[in-house]
């Protein structure tokens, strides 16, 4: 593949068809100049030295040159190559709860912002870690595949809200199971033998547990079977906020014209974290939730991940650039006038005197 990686210098290029045009311009006045001083051939017998080839062939010679110096500015590349890199790290999926109770306010900004704040965080320590990203509410999906592009993740992750998902609920069993689907295959030992012992996978489940509607704990269980930790962060408070309407100064009714109160489900985060064999901590306005997820993480035991990497494009400006400085170099020992010591030598089919 080709392609150049400062394409916009390229626009340089309509620079030379403007030097064209000033020299042809240039030229023909210089030449009504000396028509309009005396006869032609009088004026070559008073130069003839004087040369009317070789300042053109300067002056492409130049062109050419700088062309050639703009393509090489402009950096051309050819070619990508694949391979795959071996590096310690861990692998973690972010599933979080983005149903309306999130946009609950009993932390600050509300439920949904400090949570993005929180991974963001843990983001920022990650080095040679994997991260995804599953979001859901009454249904799950993946919004982010296990990656290391920390820059894409944090794009991925200030892109969520609860309008993501249409229908309602927290169904945390199934967005469990869409995490654990992210870490890809299970390896046949892990299948079998259900060994924990070098784990490095965990999910991340940030949520305030209201509306439970699936078996979480057993989903939680499995997960623990495949290696994989299961960390809670509980975010809002037990009493409970209401939860604003976006775009207006109201809140949430039910049917009956109460306000509805969001209230954080502390009991069924706990059974989920001891099911999966992590921790439960509930998310304030501090950042004691966020250290104690890393102190967790950190206690992984780290192994080798393959990632497929791809290496820069071959840079061929060189060639470019060495033309060119051959060019210039031709261009400087060329006079614009005739050299008498070479007369006999018409390399410009100009005529001998």
């Amino acid at each position: 593949m080709f392609r150049f990686a400062n394409i916009e210098l390229l626009w340089l290029l309509l620079s030379i068809p403007v030097f064209v045009a000033a020299y042809i311009f240039y030229t023909r006045r210089k030449r009504r100049q000396l028509e309009a001083f005396g006869d032609k051939e009088l004026m070559e017998q008073l130069m003839p030295n004087a040369s009317t080839v070789r300042p053109t062939v300067k002056f492409s010679i130049l062109m050419v040159a700088l062309a050639l110096l703009i393509i090489a500015s402009a950096r051309p590349q050819f070619g990508q190559s694949e391979r795959t890199e071996k590096r310690q790290g861990i692998e973690a999926i972010v599933a979080m709860d983005i149903s309306n109770s999130m946009l609950a306010e009993d932390v600050a900004p509300n439920r949904l912002d400090r949570a993005k704040q929180m991974v963001s965080k843990l983001m920022d320590n990650m080095v040679n870690d994997k991260v995804g990203l599953v979001v859901f509410a009454g249904d799950a999906f993946i919004q982010l595949p296990i990656t290391c592009d920390y820059v894409s993740a944090k794009m991925f992750l200030n892109s969520i809200s609860p309008s993501l998902i249409k229908t309602q609920g927290t169904a945390i069993g199934q967005a469990l199971s869409t995490s654990i689907r992210c870490f890809g295959a299970v390896s046949d030992r892990d299948e079998n033998s259900h060994a924990v012992s070098d784990v490095n996978r965990a999910i991340i489940l940030i949520t305030d547990g209201e509306n439970h509607e699936d078996d979480a704990v057993a989903v939680a269980q499995r997960a623990k079977e495949m290696g994989i930790k299961v960390l809670v962060v509980g975010i809002g408070k037990p009493e409970g906020s209401p939860i604003p309407v976006p775009g207006t100064n109201g809140f949430m009714r039910d049917r009956k014209g109460n306000v509805v109160v969001s209230k954080l489900n502390e009991e069924m985060c706990k059974e989920i974290a001891q099911a999966g064999n992590g921790i439960y901590v509930r998310c304030d306005n501090t950042n004691t939730a966020t250290k104690a997820i890393q102190k967790e993480l950190d206690t992984l035991a780290t192994q080798e991940i393959e990632t497929t990497t791809f290496t820069d494009y071959n840079e061929q400006f060189q060639s470019f650039a060495l033309i060119a400085l051959l060019l210039l170099v031709i261009d400087y020992f060329i006079f614009n006038r005739k050299n008498k010591s070479l007369t006999r030598i018409d390399i410009f089919g100009e005529e001998k005197k």
